[in-house]
């Protein structure tokens, strides 16, 4: 127990803490399911917020300063068996199932501390208690521009995403005779579309055609009518599967959870067009599970969740490679908090030279140890 202790005093006293999230819950009863706490300024004096999460609400606490540590000590004993405590400094997983021999897990800081105050709020590219047209019509917000409470995670990711998009901004062709093209496969509700026309439409003022593609008729339908409804001429939703849709180009790509090999005919599209920007969320990639094969690994992969995910990282390291030999820096970047979603990488790719050759000499050793033959070969 004192190593426990001794490890929470450190993280939130000596260090810069960002949140604290217990999990696992030691009874099925449990009626919340997980606890997270933040550090906030409350009448100008340093505190904590608890926010249980249950299965349809959440109810926020308010802690003193000093009581902290007897808190979530109280926490493991009674409720939980994980806690998840994330400083700017390091991450660390404390598992205590016992908590007299608590496992330590540690690596290098992940998250920033944001603005402690309940009256301040972070500097999103789009602000809360702002109206904007798009967020209140798909129900992220209301008329006066305050972000209901249970869409606050798709918040975030809108304004991450916009923090992306900026990063990329200057690789973007900015032609003054001809609309920047941008082609969103697999758009879904369209949250993210609707985003990108707004900040280079509205916000930078750039000439824009946007293409967002869905399997979904209804969905299709539900976002035309929205663009029409906002005026948003430049875009414009249309029903297709991402392997048939050939006939066109794009100055970007996006792909945002694309399932399984959906994902690679966008990225074989893109390349195939020569885009300069692509931005990729992978998800559910199933596709190597059934082949990959080797000898050293396979004491590991007798185990299939340690197989499906080693399989996630061979498969979008791969891809990350082929991008690379076809003349793409590549980056892998978190693109949402592990909190929200463990499909959270984003390949991030920017067309900046000629094949290389290296990259390519890479991904075929890979293939060969692994004994793979992905769909990206395609390229």
């Amino acid at each position: 127990m004192n190593q426990l202790k001794e490890t929470l005093s450190a993280c939130l006293f000596q260090r810069t803490p960002v949140k604290i999230i217990f999990s696992s819950p030691r009874k099925k009863s449990l009626p919340y399911r997980r606890v997270t706490i933040r550090p906030v300024l409350l009448r100008g004096k340093p505190a904590w917020q608890a926010e249980y999460a249950y299965e349809k609400k959440a109810i926020h606490e308010n802690i003193e300063g000093e009581q902290i540590i007897e808190t979530c000590i109280d926490f493991v004993l009674r409720d939980f068996k994980q806690i998840n405590l994330f400083t700017e400094e390091e991450d660390v997983q404390i598992l205590v199932s016992k908590p007299d021999r608590p496992k330590i897990i540690r690596k290098p800081g992940t998250l920033k501390q944001e603005t402690l105050s309940h009256d301040q709020s972070k500097n999103y590219i789009i602000p809360d208690r702002k109206p904007c047209d798009f967020l209140i019509r798909l129900g992220v917000m209301d008329e006066k521009g305050k972000v209901f409470q249970k869409h606050y995670a798709k918040f975030r990711q809108i304004n991450r995403f916009l923090e992306i998009l900026q990063d990329v901004f200057s690789h973007l062709p900015k032609d003054p005779g001809r609309p920047l093209r941008i082609i969103d496969f697999g758009c879904g509700k369209a949250y993210l579309t609707f985003a990108l026309y707004h900040y280079l439409k509205i916000v930078k003022g750039l000439d824009v055609e946007i293409i967002g593609l869905d399997l979904k008729e209804d969905v299709i339908d539900f976002c035309n009518q929205i663009a029409a409804d906002l005026h948003y001429g430049g875009l414009k939703f249309l029903m297709g599967d991402i392997a048939d849709y050939t006939n066109d180009c794009a100055d970007m790509v996006v792909t945002l959870h694309a399932c399984d090999t959906a994902t690679d005919y966008a990225l074989i599209n893109a390349v195939k067009w020569n885009t300069q920007v692509i931005l990729s969320v992978p998800c559910c990639q199933h596709e190597l599970f059934s082949q990959i094969k080797n000898d050293l690994h396979q004491p590991m992969f007798k185990h299939g969740i340690i197989k499906d995910r080693f399989t996630e990282l061979l498969t979008d390291g791969l891809r990350g490679l082929k991008l690379e030999s076809c003349g793409y820096d590549v980056a892998m970047i978190e693109f949402t908090s592990l909190e929200h979603t463990s499909k959270n990488i984003m390949i991030k790719a920017i067309k900046t030279r000629e094949a290389n050759e290296r990259a390519a000499e890479e991904y075929e050793r890979l293939k060969e140890f692994y004994g793979v033959r992905p769909a990206i070969d395609a390229l």
